[in-house]
This record gives structure tokens, sequence and C-alpha cells, in this order.
């Protein structure tokens, strides 16, 4: 698949296959992946942990609050992404700037992890409904969780038709 194929393959799947196991060389893939994804200074200001068995069901139920991502407790895996400290210089960048990178390379993390996913024939979803506290708990992270990501091999999720914004309404052209 080229980026353009995985972009328009790739969707939230909110429908696992529980029995079906991540390939762990398919996992090593996905993690490598997020591994080499551009971050401020390359400073990767994220912690990445992959939940499996009795820990992806707890992490699954840290995100179920008030009925939502009900899906995520069939996924075998849970990938639970914290929030780490800047290296120095994205921390004096970010001061100066006011912008914040952290949350811009998590996205960016996630978004090349799910893409290799997609890549592997694997199914993910990205979850930002979560119970940061118990999250830390279940992982052992002293950080703020950001993001949760479902892992694993979609049991019933036909392609559904993206509905985005037109080129005309997300683009504009300046020229000098």
């Amino acid at each position: 698949m080229n980026f353009t194929e995985i972009a328009h393959a790739r969707q939230s799947c909110r429908s696992y296959d529980a029995n079906k196991a991540v390939e762990p060389e398919k996992l090593a893939a996905i993690l490598e992946a997020a591994r080499l994804a551009p971050s401020a200074c390359n400073g990767q200001p994220y912690h990445i942990t992959v939940c499996t068995g009795e820990a992806a069901k707890k992490a699954a139920k840290a995100t179920m609050g008030m009925g939502m991502n009900r899906f995520a407790i069939d996924a075998p895996i849970l990938l639970v992404l914290s929030e780490e400290p800047y290296c120095r210089t994205a921390a004096a960048g970010a001061k100066v700037k006011k912008n914040d990178y952290r949350s811009i390379d998590i996205g960016i993390a996630a978004a090349y992890l799910t893409a290799e996913a997609t890549a592997q024939g694997l199914g993910t979803c990205i979850l930002g409904w979560l119970d940061d506290e118990k999250l830390r708990e279940i992982c052992g992270v002293s950080r703020p969780v950001r993001l949760v990501i479902t892992l694993g091999y979609p049991k019933e999720d036909p392609l559904r038709a993206k509905k985005r914004k037109s080129l005309e309404e997300l683009v504009s052209k300046t020229e000098q």
C-alpha cells in the first residue's frame, strides 16, 4: 500500500476479533513507525505502554466511562500514550513561541502508528475519552495519559465512506 491507499483504508475500528492475537512482528513494526515519527527537536515527549491480557482489559475499562468505547474490551492490545517532558531545546521553543509541541508530537506519533497498523491489516481506534488516574495506575506511569489506541484484527468493519471537508473548504492559497 502507498500512503494515499493507507489514508483511504484507515478508519476507526469499533469491532475487534477478541480471539485473534496480533503477531509480535506486526506490533514491532507499528511501534517502530511511532519511534520514527517526527517530533519537535526529535525530543519524542511521549511514552507508549503496550497493554495486553488483563492489563488491556483494565485499560479498556478505563476508557468506558459514561458508556463510551464499549468495543475497546475486545481489542487484544491497547496502546497508552502518555506525555513526557520536553527535551531542553523543544522546551525553550515552546516557551518562546507559546505552543504545546508535546500534543502535536503525540498526534503525529499516533498518526504514524495507526497508518502502519492499517498497512499491517490491523484496525485501530484513537480514544481521547479516558480516566487518566486509572490508566496511570494500570500502566505504572506518573505523567498524564493523552491517548489510548485500540489495536487488533477487525471482526466486522467494512470500509465506510469518508466524511471530510472538501479541498476548497480545507485549503487556501496565497501568493506574494
